[in-house]
């Protein structure tokens, strides 16, 4: 997949993922989403857009290493991600379960994405 390509579908995607917030807080349900919930979505969308950006360095530079960088900057990311959430825990003190489902939704699908950006690339490759 081109990297421009790879960078279009990521904005798309983004703009995709934030429309469901965006929607929640101009309706007034802002109950449904944890105080400082666009902060959460930044670093989430920065940790993505880092792994994304590794794997088409890598791509260029070495392919060879693809799959492993791939798994070295999930792993990255979800230490970064869980260190985030233990600070924004214990900082801004959040309703858990409303916590839990704004943390898991931005996370598990922006690890979707990166899986899919790592299949395509691959199929590629062959």
């Amino acid at each position: 997949m081109k990297k421009i390509t790879v960078y279009l579908r990521f904005v798309v995607f983004i703009l995709l993922l934030a429309a469901p917030p965006y929607v929640l807080q101009s309706i007034g349900k802002i109950t449904w989403l944890v105080p400082k919930f666009w902060a959460l979505f930044f670093l989430i969308t920065v940790f993505t857009f880092m792994v994304i950006a590794a794997l088409g360095l890598v791509q260029r530079v070495k392919p060879g290493l693809y799959a492993q960088t791939f798994l070295a900057t999930t792993v990255v990311k979800m230490l970064g991600c869980m260190a985030f959430a233990l600070v924004f825990v214990s900082k801004i003190h959040p309703d858990h379960g409303v916590f839990l489902a704004n943390f898991c939704y931005l996370y598990f699908l922006n690890t979707a994405f990166e899986v899919y950006v790592l299949l395509c690339n691959l199929r590629n490759q062959n």
